[in-house]
């Protein structure tokens, strides 16, 4: 658990993980914050129920987002692992929902659940993002499925409906690549393409065991409504066209360039960067959602205002933005690695290769779910 932000959240988040059922877990938390009275917390935690079960610590100097997420891959020793946010919830059940998903599909890299949305206040809620997330761009099925390749990297260009922080990994995976420096509201995405470019599996479920927190106070809303957030996301989604064009994943690069999922949502923020009086906010909104799906002569995105992306370096948002817990043994993960299917800038894949049908039924069984906004 990467942690800054609020405090009664983040012992929320870390009492959840103390209610699992399964006791196969190791939490290791990271706090990137000065908040006072957290060292001593958790000294009584770990006190409690032992350093085998518990870690903690706290950076000397502020490492960021990304930096801390960084920090955090380094700290991992279990061969499964999640980032939980530390303003989400786990239910009781996700340890053993995720790890018994991971020794039935012992080929895929990652799992993710189903997961319910809370706000603020604790309370299931289901936002207008959340709604499309579900009903226009994620996958339709019952049980599990098994999903990769192209059909997949179109699906997440079309609109990201995975959440980060539920998903659990692959150890050996999440590590290799670990998160881009340069990004701060897409690095997850990008880290989930990486693997896919490269030959990878994941599998879906409709197991509900994971409360995603969706408020207003997250970097990547406060980066929204400012218009900062699309310089990133042009740029990173023009940078992937360009890698699926050289894999031969046409539909692939074309959804990319289209990032329609993220156009709408920069045109839905319009009429709030106009009540602000805006103006920076309004312009960049503008040419996101309506301007050029290519780069200008000059290599920036065109219309995209400012390019380039936050660095990793200042005061990270609260836990909306995914964070670590979790993972103990999970039997079937740490698969010795096989070769990536697809031509992939990365090496070895263990997830690569058919990773046999998942239990599914009703209309979206085939590998191609239409794709949902980002974040």
């Amino acid at each position: 658990m990467p942690y800054y932000g609020d405090v009664a959240m983040m012992q929320e988040a870390v009492r959840s993980v103390l209610a699992q059922r399964d006791p196969h877990w190791r939490l290791t938390v990271v706090d990137d914050g000065t908040e006072p009275g957290v060292p001593e917390w958790f000294a009584g935690l770990i006190a409690e129920h032992g350093p085998d079960k518990i870690s903690y610590e706290r950076n000397e100097t502020n490492l960021g987002i990304t930096g801390n997420f960084q920090k955090c891959l380094s700290l991992v020793t279990q061969p499964l692992v999640t980032m939980i946010g530390s303003d989400d919830r786990l239910l009781p059940d996700y340890i053993g929902t995720v790890r018994a998903l991971m020794r039935d599909y012992p080929r895929v890299c990652l799992a993710q659940p189903g997961v319910e949305v809370i706000d603020e206040n604790g309370e299931v809620v289901e936002p207008w993002v959340d709604k499309v997330k579900r009903r226009v761009y994620a996958p339709r099925f019952r049980g599990a499925l098994v999903l990769g390749g192209e059909s997949l990297a179109v699906s997440l260009l079309r609109g990201n409906w995975m959440y980060f922080p539920a998903i659990c990994w692959r150890a050996d995976v999440i590590t290799e690549v670990g998160f881009n420096p340069n990004l701060r509201v897409v690095q997850d995405l990008a880290l989930t393409l990486e693997w896919v470019r490269a030959g990878a599996q994941i599998v879906v479920s409709d197991t509900v065991c994971f409360q995603y927190r969706r408020h207003a106070v997250s970097v990547s809303s406060e980066r929204a409504h400012s218009g900062a957030r699309f310089a990133e996301e042009r740029d990173f989604f023009l940078d992937e066209a360009v890698k699926m064009d050289g894999l031969g994943w046409r539909h692939a690069a074309r959804a990319a360039r289209l990032h329609l999922s993220s156009r709408l949502h920069a045109a839905t923020l319009l009429p709030g960067a106009l009540r602000r009086g805006s103006r920076n906010g309004v312009r960049t909104l503008a040419a996101y959602a309506f301007g050029p799906t290519r780069r200008g002569a000059g290599g920036s995105a065109a219309g995209s205002g400012a390019a380039g992306s936050g660095s990793a370096g200042s005061g990270s948002g609260p836990g909306s933005a995914g964070s670590a817990s979790s993972a103990g043994s999970g039997p079937g993960s740490a698969d010795s690695a096989s070769s990536a299917g697809s031509a992939g800038s990365i090496g070895p894949v263990g997830s690569a290769g058919s990773a046999g049908s998942a239990r599914s039924a009703g209309s979206g069984s085939s590998a191609t779910p239409t794709r949902g906004p980002a974040r």
